[in-house]
């Protein structure tokens, strides 16, 4: 019965050591997650953002952003807000959702 407190020790040393490495590692995570996002406030403008910038949008990932850019490359820039409608995959309901966080500046 001996030999058990040491391996239970060796157990509970070890179980520390892991839990002290998973919450060293949240503040990272945490910091990532708060990110510049767009906002209603501080709307992302349609003709100027970049990939990144428009993944900031919520409900906007990697392949959409993409998509805009590319509509905006290939048509030229947004005329209205509503001319995000005329990117594949935004339909009304989806730019609705997107409408508070996006503007159109004036082209350049």
């Amino acid at each position: 019965m001996r030999n058990e407190f040491p391996l239970r020790a060796a157990l509970g040393a070890a179980l520390l050591v892991v839990l002290a490495l998973t919450v060293a590692a949240t503040p990272g995570e945490a910091a990532a997650k708060k990110a510049p996002q767009a906002s209603p406030d501080a709307p992302v403008d349609l003709n100027t953002a970049t990939t990144e910038a428009l993944i900031s949008i919520p409900g906007i990932g990697k392949v959409m952003a993409e998509r805009i850019v590319a509509w905006r490359e290939e048509h030229g820039p947004f005329r209205r807000v509503e001319d995000l409608m005329k990117v594949k995959g935004v339909g009304e309901k989806t730019f609705e959702k997107l409408r508070p966080y996006v503007k159109v500046g004036k082209s350049r």
